[in-house]
């Protein structure tokens, strides 16, 4: 991960300049009908902010994080409020968000990591809450230019959500909206659920549990 911060706080420029003015319409359209008015918004690895910018303008109650200090000072620049300095594995807030965003963010993170990082990410999450994440379209871990990717196909991201508490909303797959990178391959999208899988897994498990011991005494 130390490298991947390191191309980021080396090239905090040119990547805040390549990002900030991207227009991601469709993708916040997928994701904020899940989020009461006013609600709260983690932004997690929110880059050049321009997200959490646009969230903020339409009510919602934003919180900005990055792990780079480079781009964490960028981002609080174009915000106007500060934008904490941590990584994934930091967070640690209980019951607080409405949703999280994790656009692009996630796919620096070893595929080993995920369930630790998304079970932190379930926690901070308000019953009800969901996850917006978004990987490049693929299977496996690759390194570019001195940076991790993990891409994640439906597969994947299946095998994935089965090992933490969380279920698979919707899930769909975009082109790079990125001005002149369409070409440069697919995006797979997801928002998941906290409160659906909590029934579906646990519960079952639980009954279950509960049958065996019984049948026990």
């Amino acid at each position: 991960m130390k490298t991947t911060l390191d191309y980021y706080s080396n090239h905090a420029d040119a990547f805040f300049n390549a990002t900030v003015d991207i227009d991601l319409q469709p993708l916040y359209q997928a994701f904020l009908p899940f989020i009461p008015p006013g609600g709260n918004i983690l932004d997690a690895g929110c880059g050049s902010g321009r997200d959490a910018k646009f969230f903020q303008s339409k009510g919602f109650n934003v919180t900005a994080m990055d792990a780079c200090p480079e781009m964490a000072m960028k981002a609080s620049r174009h915000l106007g409020f500060g934008v904490d300095l941590r990584s994934f594995s930091q967070i640690d807030e209980v019951n607080e968000y409405h949703g999280i965003w994790c656009c692009a963010s996630l796919l620096h993170v070893p595929f080993e990591e995920l369930p630790d990082i998304l079970n932190r990410m379930c926690a901070a999450l308000k019953p009800g809450g969901v996850l917006y994440l978004s990987f490049k379209y693929g299977a496996g871990e690759r390194e570019k230019d001195g940076r991790l990717f993990t891409d994640l196909n439906l597969h994947r991201l299946v095998d994935l959500v089965d090992s933490v508490p969380f279920s698979i909303e919707k899930s769909w797959r975009t082109s790079d909206l990125r001005p002149k990178r369409s070409h440069t391959g697919m995006w797979l999208n997801a928002v998941l659920s906290k409160d659906q899988v909590i029934e579906q897994k646990y519960i079952p498990c639980l009954t279950r549990l509960t049958e065996t011991f019984m049948q026990r005494l």
